[in-house]
């Protein structure tokens, strides 16, 4: 009896929120139409606020959701300041696909909307993949070492759409969402990298280098955010079956070294060290953050 109420949660769950989607992307992709439509810059803002309004919505309504099914407790802490037409950099751990609705709970309406890099072949999702693209979201075409070794080429194509897509974000109020582990922890995965810490994967710099140095001043702050559950990171199935008591979420304001905000080559080896050492000191705190968090913990 269990299994069956348990499935049937996760079925209402899916339900209401693909009909949730449904009723949003509607009018999100007509407003997107006229936005590419139009070419004055003056009647294209209207369309981004319109866009920016009805992806609120939509998370608002996700989050509601989530509030009426499940018996998920929020705690979050933010900084003082925080402002909706601000530019962000917003780095996080990344323990599930949870972090992802949880984080835009977190921050919907208190900063612009969280943009994530995606891979170019979620522009395929149905539905999802052009609500993404309407939203100027940025994908990403990731090459092989071997593709790049059989067409040279290729080298660097991945760098320059992220700089097109920061160009692009220099305009608008944006969150740029990064998860510099690059995937879910796992022990195995721990293990298999050698981890220094208890609770995190090594974090990658380059990522984080690159967007800094092609925003620039363009960014006012720099969020670390640390996501923590009570045991096991769970699933999006399990979030939907009431599984999931309890997330925090801690965020706190930190400054960027000024040589990453310079607009250096991030590929330049003393740019790559400043980042790797920061980054890293970040990480180390989060991790001591993550031990008392879970000393605290029933």
């Amino acid at each position: 009896m269990a299994r069956v109420t348990r499935i049937l949660r996760i079925a209402a769950g899916l339900l209401l929120l693909a009909a949730n989607t449904l009723v949003h992307i509607v009018p999100l992709l007509i407003v997107a139409l006229a936005k590419a439509v139009l070419r004055w810059k003056p009647l294209r803002r209207p369309c981004d606020l319109a866009l920016m309004a009805i992806a609120e919505s939509w998370i608002g309504v996700n989050s509601a959701l989530l509030d009426r099914l499940t018996p998920l407790r929020l705690v979050v802490e933010l900084p003082p300041g925080l402002r909706r037409d601000g530019h962000y950099l917003v780095l996080a751990n990344h323990r599930s696909w949870v972090d992802i609705p949880v984080l835009q709970k977190a921050f919907n309406r208190r900063i612009p909307l969280l943009r994530f890099f995606l891979k170019r072949q979620l522009v395929w999702v149905p539905l999802l993949g052009l609500a993404w693209w309407a939203l100027d979201f940025p994908f990403m075409r990731r090459y092989t070492r071997e593709q790049i070794a059989r067409r040279p080429a290729l080298a660097g194509r991945d760098l320059e759409a992220t700089r097109r897509a920061c160009a692009r974000f220099r305009d608008i109020p944006v969150a740029v969402m990064n998860f510099p582990e690059g995937t879910r922890v796992t022990a195995a995965k721990q293990a298999g990298q050698g981890s220094p810490f208890r609770h995190l994967l090594r974090p990658r710099a380059g990522g984080v280098a690159f967007v800094l140095g092609a925003m620039g001043e363009a960014i006012d702050t720099v969020l670390d955010v640390t996501v923590a559950y009570r045991g096991d990171p769970p699933s999006l199935a399990g979030l939907l079956a009431g599984e999931v008591r309890q997330v925090t979420v801690l965020v706190r304001s930190v400054p960027a070294p000024p040589a990453l905000r310079a607009g250096d080559d991030p590929s330049d080896p003393s740019v790559q060290a400043a980042a790797r050492d920061w980054i890293n000191a970040l990480w180390q705190d989060k991790d001591a953050v993550l031990d008392r968090l879970a000393a605290s913990a029933p």
